[in-house]
């Protein structure tokens, strides 16, 4: 390998990637685009749930306990009704979400510690948001220290549970949803990027100079990967930045550590685009493929979103293929957890693997014959 053809067609894509607008804000317009639009709004927080109340004792107790739902942060108090027949309307169009039903011996049982029983009717429409909301509810009722039953199971324990939260004590999934952001949205841009570099090449009628010239098929990938993997080091930085300094997401890690997973994360997404490109040769047709092939699977396969121990057997094996699925832990577990190479072996092992393979099948894919 020669490192003079080498840096010769590093300058050649460089030139024509900075005379092509439609891949400059491909680059950089759209990962910052993105990271904003994705990080305000996928948010997995359920709060300000809008609840009734059917208050069919009316004591201090029950007027007690509807002031804690209201004071919790949680729940929005939209008013009362008269009764619970009045619930079932409201739930069907989604007025409210909850309708919360105080019975009417509630404080006399309270009083006497014979254990009352509150309802909680929650639309399950959305069963995640349902879930959280009784778990909201069941915390708020056992946060009374009484001996309430909510729906049926006692409130109050004999024993008293603290739990503490560690790497994201607020809970605040936008935490979460940021790192993993970094992932999915340079999976998709940069593979797309490199999508265009032999297409390119094919649809002007520049193959013909390039096949004469005696660079050898590992130069021509590695330089062309050159300029885009500057790219992607500068698009990692400006979207960490923007999650440091935007959303508030603390970023507790090794900045060196970061930067040397996120090259090596890049060069293989990267290799990837240059394949797809190399073997469809159509740039129309090498974008739409690279944009399938990388934003889907980083989207759904790599526990960005969705716990990958909860999917069928055939796509926890399929998301082994999937580079994102390693790069989201090590966003993770470096932004949050500050944890290092001890820790995260495993994940850059895998992502070393993938991108030996995507680099080894793009040189290959690449031919210099014409015909």
């Amino acid at each position: 390998m020669s490192l003079t053809r080498l840096w010769a067609i590093a300058r050649k894509e460089a030139i024509q990637l900075k005379r092509d607008l439609r891949s400059l804000i491909l680059a950089f317009v759209l990962p910052l685009f993105l990271v904003l639009v994705f990080g305000a709004a996928i948010s997995l927080d359920v709060r300000n749930i809008p609840f009734l109340v059917v208050d069919r004792d009316v004591s201090p107790a029950s007027r007690e306990l509807v002031d804690a739902f209201r004071a919790s942060g949680y729940f929005e108090f939209q008013g009362t009704l008269d009764r619970p027949g009045q619930a079932d309307a409201l739930l069907r169009e989604a007025r409210v979400r909850m309708v919360l039903v105080i019975p009417p011996d509630y404080g006399r049982d309270l009083a006497g510690r014979r254990g009352p029983t509150v309802q909680a009717l929650v639309d399950g429409s959305d069963a995640n948001s349902a879930t959280i909301a009784i778990n909201y509810a069941d915390a708020i009722v056992s946060g009374l220290g009484s001996r309430v039953v909510l729906d049926g199971r006692r409130a109050s324990l004999p024993l008293v549970a603290e739990s503490r939260v560690w790497y994201n004590e607020a809970l605040e999934s936008v935490r979460m949803v940021v790192p993993g952001l970094v992932a999915v949205i340079m999976a998709m841009v940069a593979a797309m990027l490199t999508a265009l570099t032999i297409a390119r090449e094919w649809e002007r009628g520049t193959m013909e100079q390039l096949a004469a010239t005696p660079v050898g098929r590992f130069e021509v990938v590695a330089g062309k990967l050159l300029p885009y993997i500057g790219i992607g080091i500068v698009d990692v930085a400006i979207v960490t930045l923007v999650g440091v300094f935007i959303f508030k997401v603390p970023l507790r890690g090794d900045l060196l550590l970061l930067g040397l997973l996120s090259l090596l994360f890049m060069i293989g997404v990267l290799s990837f685009g240059v394949f797809i490109s190399a073997t469809l040769k159509s740039q129309l047709l090498a974008t739409q493929v690279a944009l399938m092939a990388t934003y889907l699977p980083a989207f759904l396969l790599s526990g960005f979103l969705y716990p990958i121990a909860n999917m069928p057997v055939a796509l926890r094996a399929l998301s082994w293929a999937v580079p994102a699925r390693y790069f989201v832990v090590i966003m993770r577990g470096i932004y949050l957890k500050g944890v290092g190479v001890g820790v995260l072996w495993p994940q850059i092992l895998g992502l070393a693997i993938y991108t030996t393979v995507a680099l080894a099948l793009a040189v290959r894919a690449f031919r210099k014959e014409i015909g």
